[in-house]
């Protein structure tokens, strides 16, 4: 038996390393692939920073506050049996209640920011589905004929046409490189959570001009009862003064007065009423509904005096939906920088196909006409690009630019937000005070309007000073109601400015309903 060369190329060690030395530079360019795939160049994303106060300009001491309607509030305890986000509840009025439910289920501005938020649900689902290969199938035919010279026949060779069937199976798959489809996820996943903060900024904004317009007509049925109790006082003066001057007591003067001073009540009452159709029909819109499909009925508003715990601004950037919404628009850019960026590097993208072909339909499906495709039919698995004449820095420096123009635009959220609070609060706290005295102008009034048709009545003095004393105690009463409904709407205004509530922060709703 003749000896075996171990060291000779045809041993077996010899052309075991021949056929090995493939797999081991293919595992090699595996292992850079995977490496390269972990790497991304998108820069890594930190919210900018933005100054904050230590303390609301205008909030007043952490007291508790009693108003009429027996609502109490206080800032360093707030009432942990209302709901998270169901703020206006603290005002204790079961038609605010009802009307706020009604609002959420049918209004239509909300079925449309609930749909925007589907749509950028679904585009983050897309952006996904680049993790995966793609694969799909497909059957059908060609007609062809070869020409003579791709066959190296003679020019005037006679090829036939013949019919190609063809079943297969293909596959796609590209491999992410330098982290570009990642920053693609990433930029529809912080697309969808801003989505998702904008639909609870929609959501309270709804839920403050339900309270605000609910409140402006209650306003407007206060100032109705305070006009509708004018004309039926006037309309005994009327009386007194024409049976004074069937008397011969005063001249006709004096009647002529009174029937204008009961007419121009009456005018402002109705145009008062006008007013309030119009905030009833507003409020019907808010509620999804036709003005002729809802009523409210008339209830005057009672003065609301709810202290509202401000909180301290740090935590207003939490609160805030628009504040959420305009930070989660700053990461979507920054990742879409890493888009732009990978763009520079080579991308690589993984075909091939399986199936059958054959010339003959009832020869498609047997084992000898299987065939497979590996690497793309057209084109390169693996591109570098080289030179695009500055396109692609031009995308860079766009991406960057945007990114600018959000972080710009979350600062100036943050700082509308902050003069949104220290507005409110300045109202509130301020018209406490004007309440007050609003309160002392309306009693001195009703006084001297009193002693006025005392004196009048002995003739001490003329009438016209008692239309002037009636006139300064109307004017005075609707000043008055007047504060209450602004107080309202105030209220309205620092819990909207405050993010809804005192609660659970926007950022954590956001996390927990992904």
């Amino acid at each position: 038996m003749n000896a075996i060369n171990m060291n000779s190329p045809t041993s077996g060690h010899g052309l075991a390393g021949r056929l090995l030395r493939p797999v081991r530079i293919g595992s090699a360019l595996l292992a850079a692939l995977l490496v390269l795939a972990g790497c991304s160049v998108a820069p890594t994303y930190e919210r900018p920073s933005v100054d904050t106060p230590a303390a609301f300009k205008e909030a007043a001491p952490q007291t508790t506050v009693a108003g009429e309607n027996g609502s109490q509030w206080k800032a360093a305890q707030p009432s942990e049996d209302i709901a998270r986000g169901e703020w206006w509840k603290i005002f204790s009025d079961d038609s605010l209640n009802a009307l706020e439910d009604r609002a959420q289920q049918a209004n239509q501005d909300l079925k449309a920011a609930a749909a925007r938020l589907g749509q950028a649900r679904a585009l983050t689902k897309d952006a996904r589905s680049a993790y995966f290969p793609q694969v799909d199938a497909g059957i059908g035919a060609t007609r062809q004929r070869q020409s003579p010279a791709s066959q190296s026949l003679p020019a005037d060779a006679n090829t036939q046409p013949f019919t190609l069937y063809r079943a297969q199976v293909g596959v796609s798959y590209e491999v992410d490189l330098f982290g570009r489809v990642s920053s693609n996820v990433d930029a529809a996943t912080a697309d969808a959570q801003r989505s998702e903060a904008l639909f609870h900024s929609v959501l309270l904004a709804l839920q403050a001009d339900v309270a605000q317009q609910y409140f402006l007509v209650r306003e407007l049925d206060a100032a109705l009862e305070l006009y509708r109790g004018t004309v039926e006082l006037r309309g005994q003066s009327l009386k007194l003064v024409q049976r004074r001057f069937d008397e011969g007591d005063i001249s006709e003067v004096d009647v002529a007065r009174a029937k204008s001073e009961l007419a121009s009540a009456q005018s402002e009452a109705f145009g008062i009423a006008r007013q309030r159709a119009t905030a009833e029909h507003a409020l019907a819109i808010l509620l999804g509904s036709t003005p002729a499909e809802f009523s409210l009925p008339a209830r005057p508003l009672t003065r609301i005096s709810i202290g509202i715990p401000s909180g301290l601004p740090s935590t207003l950037l939490e609160r805030r939906p628009d504040i959420a919404a305009a930070e989660r628009a700053m990461a979507a850019a920054n990742a879409r920088v890493g888009v732009a960026k990978s763009a520079f590097f080579p991308s690589l993208n993984l075909t091939g196909g399986l199936g059958y072909e054959s010339a003959q339909l009832g020869d498609l499906f047997n084992w000898s006409s299987r065939t497979f495709l590996l690497g793309p039919l057209v084109g390169t698995a693996l591109s570098m690009p080289l030179f695009d004449g500055g396109r692609r820095q031009a995308g860079v420096d766009r991406a960057r630019a945007s990114y600018e123009e959000q972080v710009s635009t979350y600062r100036g959220t943050v700082l509308n937000a902050f003069r949104e609070v220290e507005d409110n609060l300045a109202n509130l706290r301020i018209l406490g005070d004007q309440n007050q005295a609003q309160d002392e102008a309306v009693a001195a009034s009703a006084r001297a309007a009193k002693l006025s048709h005392t004196q009048y009545r002995e003739g001490a003095v003329s009438y016209f000073d008692v239309i002037d004393a009636d006139r300064t105690v109307l004017q005075q009463q609707r000043v008055s109601v007047q504060l209450d409904g602004e107080r309202a709407r105030s209220t309205v205004n620092l819990i909207r400015a405050l993010g809804g509530g005192w609660g659970t922060p926007v950022a954590t709703k956001l996390s927990s309903a992904q």
